[in-house]
């Protein structure tokens, strides 16, 4: 099959087959008279296969890496735990990190909601971020780099 009956059997674009296939997930064969890619009912497999681990938050690169162990038969079910529970509390504290983002937009609008609209004057470019008070600790800064005397 065509990248575009592949793409329609599996409920994606054609530029998502294409851009798996560039990336060494899709290896389809060549036909040597017109030099289009074919892909075969194993390649649909793959193709679902790459679908549902990126529904499960895994990378192009850890995908290829889960089919490359695979493709020379050896289990990439302890490779798929270990990146998950690495992964879990990565996201874990970038959903604490986005729920402390909503309340201070949420803090913001509320503190802004009857304060009149201001006009750059050179002193202040908008009252309103301007107004709204600073972190005590910041978030998602790295400290700038200690200077050392030689």
């Amino acid at each position: 099959m065509k990248v575009s009956e592949l793409a329609r059997q599996a409920g994606v674009t054609a530029e998502t087959v294409r851009h798996y296939t560039r990336e060494g997930l899709l290896r389809p064969e060549r036909n040597p008279d017109n030099g289009y890619q074919l892909f075969d009912d194993a390649d649909l497999r793959r193709l679902r296969f790459i679908q549902r681990a990126r529904t499960l938050g895994f990378g192009v690169a850890e995908i290829r890496e889960i089919l490359e162990q695979s493709d020379h038969g050896d289990s990439p079910c302890p490779l798929v735990r270990d990146l998950l529970a690495r992964r879990l509390p990565e996201i874990r504290h970038r959903i604490r990190e986005l729920e402390a983002l909503a309340e201070r937009m949420e803090e913001a609008l509320a503190a802004w909601e009857h304060l009149p609209d201001g006009i750059p004057d050179g002193h202040s470019l908008c009252r309103l971020i301007e107004s709204f008070p600073e972190p005590l600790e910041p978030t998602n800064r790295k400290a700038a780099p200690k200077e050392t005397s030689s």
